[in-house]
């Protein structure tokens, strides 16, 4: 068997190129962060090889691609120290300017979501949107909770969910309209109110919207999260008690808990038909079967992991090995590791970019 450049190749992956619109850039491509090299590697899937590497900053930790799939954007975390997101041109392979958060300091999760790119900003207990549009950043809501970490926007992004980890919460945020004489939520109806100060008497206000947010505890210092393809649960894990709590997103509430003996769990996702959840855990990747809730696999990756990806179709899932600088190749039908990938120092966060 061939050792190539900067990758192990085990077994051929099941699905091959769908463009080519750039010399380097397959589509799909694995987006693969490296933290110690500051760098993101571009990787083909059909071989499993490190196509391009781009450098995109401090302490990269997450990464989304736009919906297009020509622009990726890295938050540079530094658990409070900086305050931007990287975006990265996927066609030519280049860094573009930083977007300066400002006081929106630790961008952390990422999520890309209605032509917009969301963030947590863990050290201001906030988070946001990012328009790539305008160049601006056009929506900012404080979340009040201790290391707002992870981030899941619903479609229509009316819905958002986030972990907050010295909290030991989820908050769940859902945006709902606001009309002229109609009191907020919990509020005693009575007659409509004057008109703000400076505005005449008779003027109609417009439509407006506000945010009701709701906090559930979730178990200690929780950080993974993954919501249901059906968009009715949210899961997170702790990593002290190694415990799955699933949350039913409309009754806002923990509506059972599975002891998956994850200590040490860091990410936890979903594949795409929802049957399984996958969860980091130290040096094991832990395998849920969703119906069952229960654990059906532990699958032993190396000194320690970190970021997990599930491929398009289902078929593979990528676990970052941290201390051992690859990333894991794994065949959801044997549940056997069939390739290593070497991105880099320290692989962490993993996106996949499919261009349109």
């Amino acid at each position: 068997m061939k050792l190539l450049p900067r990758f192990v190749l085990l077994a051929a992956a099941p699905f091959a190129i769908l463009s080519s619109a750039a010399q380097n850039t397959p589509s799909p491509a694995l987006l693969i962060l490296s933290k110690t090299d500051r760098a993101m590697a571009i990787v083909d899937p059909s071989t499993l090889q490190v196509v391009g590497r781009v450098p995109v900053g401090n302490d990269p930790h997450e990464v989304v691609a736009s919906a297009d799939g020509k622009t990726a954007y890295v938050s540079n975390y530094g658990f409070g120290a900086y305050h931007t997101i990287t975006p990265v041109d996927l066609i030519a392979l280049a860094q573009l300017a930083p977007i300066d958060l400002g006081a929106l300091r630790g961008p952390h999760g990422l999520m890309f979501q209605n032509g917009k790119v969301w963030f947590t900003a863990e050290a201001a207990r906030a988070i946001g949107s990012y328009d790539p549009n305008s160049g601006t950043i056009d929506w900012i809501m404080g979340i009040g909770q201790n290391r707002t970490h992870m981030i899941y926007v619903f479609p229509g992004a009316r819905r958002i969910v986030t972990t907050n980890v010295n909290s030991g919460t989820v908050t769940i945020l859902d945006e709902f309209d606001t009309h002229p004489g109609t009191p907020p939520p919990g509020m005693p109806a009575g007659p409509p109110p004057g008109p703000p100060p400076g505005m005449p008497p008779g003027e109609i206000l417009p439509p407006g919207h506000d945010w009701r947010l709701t906090n559930i505890p979730a178990g200690e210092r929780n950080e993974g999260l993954d919501v249901t393809p059906d968009l009715k649960q949210a899961w997170t894990v702790s990593p002290v008690d190694g415990k799955v709590y699933i949350i039913d997103v409309n009754k806002k509430k923990v509506v059972a808990t599975i002891d998956a003996k994850a200590q040490r769990a860091n990410r936890l996702k979903f594949t795409p038909d929802g049957k399984l959840a996958l969860i980091s855990a130290g040096p094991d990747l832990v395998v849920i079967d969703v119906a069952q809730k229960k654990v059906i696999q532990r699958i032993a990756i190396g000194h320690g992991s970190g970021g997990v990806l599930v491929q398009p179709d289902g078929a593979r899932a990528y676990v970052a090995c941290s201390p051992d600088n690859n990333v894991a190749v794994i065949d959801l039908k044997t549940f056997a590791i069939v390739g290593r990938i070497e991105p880099g120092g320290n692989p962490d966060g993993m996106a996949w970019a499919v261009q349109h």
